[in-house]
């Protein structure tokens, strides 16, 4: 009956008791994210190695790159500017419905590149002297195909 007792005992503490269980849950969501961080990098190496096999659309770009319907509109009006772009001011000019300033444009602008930088390694506009302007790769694929909402 000692035998057994012992057996039992030297299993030991498990990991939540020894740490807490606070503790022990952080280690497991950062251990999860360093996971998830991992896969989106092998996405990302995938994506740029098939980059010229791949024709993006704009439903796929509109959901990587845009937040909401002002970032819409924003793609929309550069779209229509044409290769010359548009000012800043002139872009919130069109958008006082939503009550944006001018750099407010121009820091959404930036972070709807920075989300498609990271996400397929391109760049959406790019800023031509005072104006921001879509890229060939933003004409391509938001030209190339009509949503219809």
């Amino acid at each position: 009956m000692m035998e057994v007792e012992e057996k039992t005992r030297s299993k030991g503490r498990s990991q939540v008791e020894k740490v807490g269980r606070l503790k022990y849950n952080q280690q497991l969501l950062k251990r999860a994210l360093r996971d998830l961080e991992e896969v989106k990098l092998m996405q990302r190496t995938i994506l740029a190695g098939l980059k010229g096999m791949f024709h993006f659309e704009r439903p796929m770009v509109q959901e990587i790159a845009c937040v909401d319907e002002v970032d819409v509109l924003i793609l929309d009006y550069l779209y229509e500017a044409g290769n010359g772009g548009m000012l800043p001011k002139d872009l919130a000019a069109r958008l006082t419905d939503f009550k944006v300033r001018r750099h407010q444009v121009s820091r959404r602008i930036l972070r709807m590149n920075k989300r498609l930088e990271s996400e397929i390694g391109e760049t959406f506009v790019e800023k031509r002297g005072w104006h921001w302007a879509l890229t060939c790769f933003a004409f391509q694929s938001w030209g190339d195909s009509e949503i219809n909402l």
